[in-house]
């Protein structure tokens, strides 16, 4: 009796050890036709393996792909599309640059903070008013969140004025923040619902 475990190791074993014998097979005809419509029939048979996957783009393509993985890349036929190409298929992916930058207050967050920047650099407007007082009052909202105790606007405008580098200076006279228990109100809809 064979044991499947001593068959040695799959390519691909989301396709199973039938398909990776088909391959192996379709790779030892001689006939570069015959082995081309063996291949088309192993395609097919794959396909029917997985039929929710037809509706991803190229879905045929990543067929043949995997085709030639299971391979080896020894198939000697005509693909219908360029397939990957051996020293592609280990290569990592470019690495993704992220700020290195520290984050002044933890319970702001960086995305807050660079949404200060680029407001303290418009122009003088009412659109930039608008978002200073979308912003502070997120600011608000996000200390309540992290702090769990009472904040004054005071706080949060000095707060507001360091994180722009004094390019915003406002006070409590020019805007009024969002009361404390209306922010834990909304919370208490929410869960609620």
């Amino acid at each position: 009796m064979k044991y499947t475990t001593l068959q040695g190791k799959l390519k691909m074993p989301e396709y199973g050890r039938n398909i990776q014998q088909m391959v192996e097979y379709a790779v030892q005809i001689p006939d570069r036709q015959e082995r081309t419509r063996c291949v088309m029939s192993i395609i097919n048979t794959m396909g029917n393996l997985f039929p929710y996957l037809r509706d991803v783009n190229d879905f045929k393509h990543k067929l043949w792909d995997h085709v030639a993985i299971m391979s080896d890349f020894k198939l000697d036929i005509d693909f219908p599309y360029e397939i990957v190409q051996a020293q592609n298929l280990y290569t990592r992916p470019y690495k993704v640059p992220y700020k290195s930058s520290q984050i002044h207050y933890l319970h702001y967050g960086r995305t807050l903070e660079e949404m200060i920047e680029k407001t303290a650099d418009m122009p003088p407007s009412e659109e930039r008013d608008e978002l200073i007082l979308l912003i502070a009052n997120q600011m608000k909202k996000c200390f309540l969140t992290w702090n769990k105790e009472d904040v004054e606007d005071n706080k949060i405008f000095d707060d507001l004025r360091e994180l722009s580098f004094g390019k915003i200076n406002i006070t409590e006279d020019f805007f009024k923040l969002v009361e404390r228990k209306d922010v834990i109100h909304s919370k208490k809809q929410k869960h609620k619902k």
